[in-house]
């Protein structure tokens, strides 16, 4: 039985966690499915967004504990983490939208802070509680808290270990909207289906990787890298179809962002 739900929504595909019973807990099978269903999506021309959430109480928990207590046993040999490590979310050429329902705890929150938008329900509750285990911020995570909201944010949520609300999320910046329960996956699929509706995939893509790559270069060379991408994109055939359908006054048709060779 597979860890991962996949249901396709008029060129948005959700990718739902599934192991309820565990709370989502990732253990390597999960983290396998889930890593192939976000690389399935962004290699599907009829996928334009990808929706992550979890089923059940939970969006996810972290790590199995059952893994952890082997961990704890024998070593770092106890089993393989997956090569291509747990921020794949960010890699991608499509954008990715976690909508976060109830626990979202240790590595539950690194793949939610790997995800480019972010949805809490009201009820979520946020933690990365690494220290309180005997252990250090994992898998990105002291890379991720700081580019996303700030160093002391980070240093308060990473040292503390402690929980945070949904709200309390919000506010220090990560999280982008919380919602109630019950509308939590209506409102990401309804930000969803408006990037499907209204933007270029071909604009989507080169504007995740400006913002994945200029923050690490000086102000020059990304002011010259971002013109010289403009100039480029007059080119395509979206521009045309963005300016026309504006002139039109109506919804654009941009062409399907084909997989990259």
């Amino acid at each position: 039985m597979s860890s991962v739900e996949i249901v396709d929504v008029t060129g948005v595909r959700i990718v739902t966690l599934a192991r309820p019973e565990k709370l989502n807990a990732f253990d390597h099978k999960l983290v396998r499915e889930y890593l192939d269903a976000l690389e399935a999506a962004a290699g599907d021309p009829s996928v334009r967004a990808i929706v992550v959430t979890g089923q059940g109480r939970a969006f996810s928990v972290g790590g199995d504990m059952a893994a952890l207590a082997d961990l704890s046993r024998h070593g770092a040999d106890a089993g393989a983490d997956d090569p291509r490590g747990h921020l794949v979310a960010m890699s991608l050429s499509k954008p990715v939208i976690a909508a976060v329902n109830g626990y979202c705890l240790g590595l539950g929150l690194v793949h939610a802070l790997a995800c480019d938008i972010r949805f809490a329900a009201a009820g979520a509750t946020l933690s990365a509680m690494f220290s309180r285990r005997g252990l250090v911020a994992e898998q990105g995570l002291a890379w991720l808290v700081p580019h996303i909201a700030g160093r002391a944010v980070a240093l308060d949520l990473l040292l503390s270990g402690r929980t945070i609300t949904a709200v309390e999320a919000l506010e220090m910046g990560l999280v982008h909207r919380v919602v109630s329960d019950e509308d939590l996956l209506d409102e990401a699929l309804a930000y969803a289906k408006d990037l499907v509706d209204n933007v270029s995939p071909a604009s989507m893509r080169v504007i995740k990787q400006q913002v994945n790559l200029h923050p690490g270069m000086s102000r020059d060379d990304a002011v010259e890298h971002s013109a010289q991408q403009m100039l480029d994109s007059f080119a395509w055939p979206d521009f045309a179809e963005g300016v026309a359908s504006f002139q039109d006054k109506r919804r654009p048709r941009f062409e399907p962002l084909q997989p990259e060779p």
